[in-house]
């Protein structure tokens, strides 16, 4: 923990050190892409990289949003789940302590997570080093990835080597709890035809949790060869390696999170532990086969070691806490292909943008599983302190273990018809072939099934004017009962059905300039045949029937002026139970879903070597669990940043999240799983480019 002195010279030190110093220093160009500018001026986003067809996002008949390297840079964020905090409409989950995990229009998800449209569903926490931009598509989106996605998916674009120069950038910052990073960004012009990027980092994790530590290494190196004008040949590879204390947070009293004891860790400092190693390596091929048409054809394959190890807060009286524990251990192959089509063209009077493909898939999964013993016995109740005395814990209880694979077969088409230059008309259908098998290691038991879905979505976009669009949309997607993990198959959930999710959603954008747009919509998600997680027994699931989402959503994002930029967001949710279970009767509203989200941030350049930032994050209060007995108080965060510019090569900038220093929960993954948030915390950043 620390102290509140020294926590407040270190805010007057560095504080002093940005406000004489200077704004950030630009990254290194992307040449595939979109470019910031050395002016410190962006060129908009022209589509979303994870639509495959180079569609606007005026003509995109879904609600989307992109967070660019500026954004993320100005923010000072480092992992996917701080940047997604901005995003109204996503809530973070606390993952058990070990992962990524979002709630999207309702919907929890660890897998629904991309990679320059592939697939990246291992649970580990995802960098931010070596991306470019990261975008959130919310609603059902079976048709573009296949199974799952019923709320939304999260792509990020990795950065791409640059053929035209050679440049690189050096990033190094210090927080007020010791957490500080490095990292590198270099790219070698080698000649007109290939060029090769690196990005590197470390990171030294901290914060005011009591035994919170680790580290994070990332390195991606990325060749791009292009022998002519129109045909790019990528290689890509990276690796992540993240170690650190699994913190499952604290427990819940009174249906609220538990007071005086949000810096205590209800584990073991020594026993609490994650480890995750991520290799994952890429090729992409795209070639313009002739005016209008181009085809893309990629390949990954992705290996993921995990070991997490925790012991767990469970209920929680005046005097005394339940604790219990396990292990997991954890390794992973996927291999994806993936081509792509895309023609644009005319039939007559009509204009098409036709995308078809082809997606194979192959996952190998094999887990294993050791409950703690706590004393001798499965759970323990020990005397609440601010350190926990914990009895003599051995992980040698009840056992499991499984290795599963899983297969999936896709063919998808698309097209975006225009009959008029004020309406486009959207069809699209995919079919997806998913078998799924598994063994029982312990007990030799094998199970499987097979699934046979198609995912269809139709739009409609009507534009009065080329910079004004409305639109409609219907999609559907299907997710199979074996979890989005897919690392067992019991009998129970063998003879199930998948589960499937409905998206209506209207709505209109607004390009009110070159560089400010304004969006809204309104949504209805509905699920079929679904489950949850259990709030009685973390770690596993609960079959809950039906239930619905629906909301409206607003953003404006953009410049006000070439010196302002904004983005603001709110959206209004709801969400609830629509078919009795013995989980959850009918009306029971859905977890980590608040009403109410708002986020802001802003910059403003006072003159070329000096700008402020301004951020508010708010959320109503949200349930812990569909048990509905905990709830998380409502929040509002306020952060803010000033960047100054000592040269054209150097810069230096100061993020304090949380100015006032409020006192909020983050997240949570179950009634006795609740993170708090942190408190007053400041980070000075240095930047060199050269």
């Amino acid at each position: 923990m620390t102290c509140p002195l020294l926590r407040s010279a270190s805010l007057l030190a560095v504080g002093a050190l940005a406000w004489s110093s200077a704004a950030q220093a630009d990254e290194v160009a992307d040449d595939g892409g979109a470019l910031i500018v050395v002016t410190g001026e962006r060129v908009r986003e022209p589509d979303v990289a994870a639509l495959k067809t180079g569609t606007t996002l005026r003509d995109t008949p879904q609600s989307v949003t992109t967070l660019d390297r500026e954004r993320l840079d100005d923010q000072g964020v480092e992992q996917l789940g701080d940047a997604l905090r901005y995003v109204p409409g996503v809530t973070l989950s606390l993952g058990e302590g070990n992962r990524d995990q979002v709630v999207l229009r309702g919907q929890p998800t660890t897998a629904d997570f991309y990679l320059d449209g592939l697939r990246d569903d291992a649970q580990y926490y995802r960098p931010l080093y070596n991306i470019e931009r990261v975008e959130v598509l919310k609603g059902a989106n079976a048709l573009l990835f296949g199974r799952g996605g019923g709320g939304g998916v999260i792509n990020r674009v990795s950065k791409s080597p640059n053929l035209t120069r050679s440049s690189g950038a050096l990033s190094g910052g210090i927080d007020t709890f010791g957490a500080w990073s490095g990292s590198g960004d270099l790219n070698l012009a080698l000649s007109a035809s290939a060029a090769l990027r690196l990005n590197a980092t470390y990171e030294n994790l901290a914060n005011q949790r009591d035994f919170f530590g680790g580290h994070f290494i990332g390195a991606a190196p990325t060749l791009l060869i292009a022998p002519d004008d129109r045909t790019r040949l990528t290689f890509a590879y990276e690796y992540d390696q993240d170690e650190r204390l699994a913190d499952r947070g604290i427990p819940s009293f009174g249906g609220v999170p538990i007071k005086g004891y949000d810096h205590t860790l209800f584990g073991s400092p020594a026993l609490n532990r994650s480890k995750v190693d991520a290799h994952v390596g890429r090729i992409r091929i795209e070639r313009e086969l002739a005016d209008g048409l181009s085809l893309d054809v990629s390949g990954q394959f992705a290996h993921y070691d995990k070991f997490y190890q925790n012991v767990v807060p469970g209920v929680a009286t005046a005097t005394t806490v339940s604790l219990s524990g396990y292990n997991n251990a954890q390794s992973r192959d996927n291999w994806i292909g993936q081509a792509n089509l895309v023609w644009k063209g005319n039939t007559g009077p009509v204009g098409h943008t036709l995308l078809a493909g082809v997606e194979i898939g192959d996952q190998s999964t094999d887990s294993e599983r050791y409950n703690a013993l706590l004393g001798g016995a499965s759970t323990a109740a020990v005397t609440l302190a601010p350190v926990l005395t914990l009895p003599a814990i051995t992980f040698n209880g009840t056992h499991t273990a499984s290795t599963t694979r899983v297969t999936s077969k896709s063919a998808y088409l698309q097209d975006q018809i225009e009959l008029a230059p004020w309406l486009q008309v959207i069809g699209g259908l995919r079919y997806d072939r998913f078998e799924i098998s598994a063994t029982n290691l312990v007990n030799s038991a094998r199970s499987g099934r097979s699934d046979g879905k198609w995912s269809p979505r139709f739009g409609l976009v009507l534009k009065p004017q080329e910079s004004i669009s409305f639109y409609a949309s219907y999609a559907k997607s299907f997710l199979p009962q074996s979890g989005d993990q897919f690392t067992t198959l019991d009998p129970t959930y063998q003879s199930l059905e998948p589960e499937a999710f409905r998206n209506l959603e209207v709505g209109a954008k607004w390009d009110l300039t070159r560089d400010l747009s304004l969006t809204a919509a309104a949504f209805q998600l509905d699920r079929s045949n679904s489950r949850v997680a259990d709030p009685a027994n973390p770690g596993f699931w609960v079959l809950t029937g039906s239930s619905r989402a629906r909301g409206i959503e607003a953003s404006l994002n953009g410049h006000l002026t070439p010196q302002w930029q904004t983005s603001l967001g709110y959206t209004y949710q709801e969400g609830e139970i629509s078919s009795a279970t013995t989980a959850a009767p009918a009306g029971r509203q859905l977890a980590l879903l608040p009403h109410h989200q708002l986020a802001a941030w802003t910059r403003y350049d006072f003159t070329p070597r000096f700008g402020l930032g301004l951020g508010v994050v708010h959320q109503s209060s949200q349930f812990a669990s569909i048990s509905n007995a905990v709830k998380l108080p409502a929040f509002t965060r306020l952060d803010a940043a000033a960047f100054v510019t000592l040269s054209d090569r150097v810069s230096l900038q100061l993020n304090v999240e949380n100015l006032t220093d409020a006192r909020y929960y983050a997240s949570a993954s179950s009634d006795n799983n609740i993170l708090p948030g942190k408190p007053l915390t400041a980070r000075v950043t240095a930047r060199v480019k050269f």
